[in-house]
């Protein structure tokens, strides 16, 4: 998926690969209910992983959720707020939350999240707490990050993208809910292939025995993967790459 959009067989490749047995997953630093929208009418057979690996679902089923200790959650708003300019998302399981109403900000958290809600003080907010985000649109590598940087030994802190950083409990990344989805329906290693581009899917080049990077992915997870794809996320490497490895093959 590239800018929201899927590549135009998108639906057709799923389809094949559910013919053949492969169960098709979607692991994403979005919200749940925001990515179950965009893949809402395949739905009821594909395995979500949301919020950077802090919940996983798959037809009904909770198969892997972590949410963050409300105390941790009051600190990175307190600090959070301390940036100026900055936005900020508490990601929960029933809804994400935020305080600001800069029409930029808010623009962008409606484009990742369809379940929000604006709230008065988000120190208020009462549900579990999947993810912590905040979106500096100055630069978020030096104006932010450093900010955050006495909490990286016990929490993952992430830049997800250009103008987002995230933190989750320290045991929750896609790699860690991979693992869960794998052992929930008995799918090995070796029987894994996944795709990423960006720092949040580090750990989850590690539990797949096929790893592909994306043409333009982050340096570090071009070194990471097991192979590179010949198209990048505009030119839907994904869907080429598996019509050529996994449905050329059968």
């Amino acid at each position: 998926m590239t800018k929201k959009r899927l590549s135009p067989d998108f639906w057709e490749v799923e389809q094949q690969l559910v013919d053949k047995g492969i169960l098709f997953t979607v692991a994403s630093g979005r919200q749940f209910h925001n990515i179950a929208k965009v893949f809402e009418r395949i739905a009821d057979r594909t395995v979500f992983i949301a919020e950077n690996g802090s919940y996983a679902y798959h037809a009904g089923t909770e198969i892997f959720r972590v949410a963050l200790d409300p105390k941790h959650v009051h600190d990175f708003i307190r600090i959070g707020r301390q940036v100026e300019g900055a936005g900020l998302v508490v990601s929960g399981k029933k809804a994400a939350y935020i305080e600001s109403r800069e029409p930029r900000f808010v623009d962008e958290v409606i484009r990742h999240h369809d379940a929000l809600e604006i709230v008065d003080d988000l120190l208020q907010v009462e549900d579990d707490v999947l993810k912590f985000t905040l979106a500096d649109f100055g630069d978020i590598v030096t104006n932010t990050a450093p900010r955050f940087e006495a909490f990286a030994p016990h929490f993952n802190v992430v830049i997800s993208g250009r103008y987002w950083m995230d933190i989750t409990d320290k045991t929750a990344n896609k790699g860690t809910a991979l693992r869960h989805v794998q052992a929930h329906f008995g799918i090995s290693r070796e029987e894994t292939l996944v795709f990423g581009d960006y720092l949040n899917d580090l750990q989850m080049m590690q539990e797949a025995r096929l790893s592909y990077a994306m043409r333009n992915a982050h340096a570090d997870i071009l070194a990471a993967a097991s192979h590179v794809t010949e198209s990048d996320n505009n030119g839907f490497g994904v869907t080429e790459t598996i019509k050529r490895l996994v449905l050329a093959s059968s």
